[in-house]
């Protein structure tokens, strides 16, 4: 906006110019009088005339200047206090748009805040419920590790006390041999009689040693009257058993003897299984070694160098859900042990439990495998819904292994029909 003596001095500049051209010429002056917006299209009226006078009086060149300052002097006063009350209007609206803005964003701050609060104690809650959880597994997966090895100081402990006794009775043989043995020495001297005594006596050594080999090649181990016979390795021989309650099972024990004509890299003792799984229980031999396997082909614990061709041999193994622990024993002794082992799985019913094959679906119609077949004698075949105590399971290697019966299976009692060639012996 222009400053009000600038103005002023403009309106001179102009009013002067004019009065110099227009003193001759009225119309000159209309015209630029007009042109200066003083809003005066016609010669100003005349005042009313005074009282005192009686002539009237036009107003002159000057006097139509000077009004024509004061309007505009006026119309540039109306301006600047129209321009002065914009910027008060203006300012008023932007503090109530600033007001409803302030209170606009304190209510969404509000929002936001309870939101993020309610979030953060929410996932207070769930860190605090991941703690306690994972302090729970920690504890649980200690007592495992505590429990097995208790277990383990339990079997170590056995086995010391075995070596100890077997080493105790083999010394004192020893000791009553060469005890004998020096009597006899002594005694003997040059007496041909005695001499042939004692030449008998070794002899009849020798054919007792004889003897108690062939037994354990031929005879069943003590207390088992019958076996099945697999004459030879066949995907036609196998024993079909039957057992006496539902396979649904959390936890087990199964124990067996055998003895072996060969063992190849799969040779199987026993089998369950589904049709949707034929590997949900499996005691096999691969070698010199004992493999039980649970659930599946990976799930399995072996047991090595207890496996000899043509020698009795007594294998049990354990299983639980509870925590996936497993164990095989040969000859009443710990032979592996391991956690984890199909672990929280639950054997189901409605299989087909058999002796000397797996019935893998290998061939058309879900057949058997030659390579698989088991060649040799089994007996004594039983199996528990629970796990054994250690105790338990070294007094079936013992005394009369067979007189003791399964839950599930029980030997002499549970149907078990031979198939294909297999037979029983005695």
């Amino acid at each position: 906006m222009l400053p009000r003596g600038f103005l002023s001095l403009l309106a001179l500049l102009c009013v002067s110019s004019a009065s110099g051209s227009a003193v001759d010429e009225e119309d000159d002056y209309e015209l630029m009088y007009v042109n200066l917006d003083n809003e005066i299209e016609g010669p100003a009226p005349a005042t009313e005339e005074a009282a005192s006078c009686d002539c009237q009086r036009e107003h002159s060149k000057w006097d139509k200047l000077f009004i024509m300052l004061e309007n505009s002097q006026m119309k540039e006063n109306m301006m600047l206090q129209a321009l002065d009350e914009l910027p008060r209007l203006e300012l008023q609206t932007l503090k109530a748009e600033l007001s409803q803005l302030a209170t606009t964003l304190a209510g969404t701050l509000a929002t936001v805040t309870s939101q993020v609060v309610s979030q953060v104690e929410q996932a207070l809650v769930r860190s605090r419920e991941q703690a306690e959880e994972a302090r729970r597994l920690q504890e649980r997966e200690q007592g495992k590790v505590l429990e097995h090895v208790l277990q383990l100081s339990h079997n170590v402990s056995v086995r010391l006390g075995w070596l100890e006794s077997a080493w105790s009775s083999r010394a004192e043989q020893q000791a009553q041999q060469t005890a004998l043995q020096d009597k006899l020495d002594a005694s003997r001297g040059d007496n041909p009689i005695l001499n042939s005594l004692w030449k008998e006596l070794q002899q009849t050594r020798a054919e007792l040693r004889v003897s108690q080999q062939w037994a354990a090649q031929h005879l069943l181990p003590a207390g088992c009257e019958t076996a099945i016979l697999f004459p030879m390795r066949s995907r036609k021989i196998f024993g079909s058993v039957h057992p006496s309650s539902g396979m649904t099972l959390s936890s087990f024990t199964a124990c067996i003897w055998l003895k072996v004509t060969e063992a190849l890299d799969k040779t199987i003792i026993f089998s369950y299984g589904t049709k949707f799984n034929p590997y949900e229980i499996q005691l096999y031999l691969s070698r010199d070694s004992a493999v039980l396997a649970v659930g599946s082909a990976q799930h399995k614990l072996a047991a090595r160098n207890v496996v000899t061709p043509g020698k009795w041999l007594h294998l049990c193994g354990t299983w639980s859900s509870e925590n996936g622990s497993a164990s095989l024993w040969a000859q009443g002794q710990l032979a592996a042990s391991a956690w984890d082992v199909a672990g929280a799985h639950t054997i189901p019913d409605g299989g087909i439990l058999q002796l000397g094959q797996e019935k893998n679906g290998c061939c058309v119609g879900g057949g058997f495998d030659e390579a698989l077949a088991f060649s040799g004698k089994l007996t004594g075949f039983n199996l528990w819904d629970r796990v054994l105590s250690p105790a338990e399971v070294t007094a079936q290697s013992t005394g009369d292994t067979c007189g003791t019966r399964g839950s599930v299976v029980g030997w002499g009692v549970t149907e078990v029909l031979p198939h294909g060639g297999a037979q029983y012996v005695s």
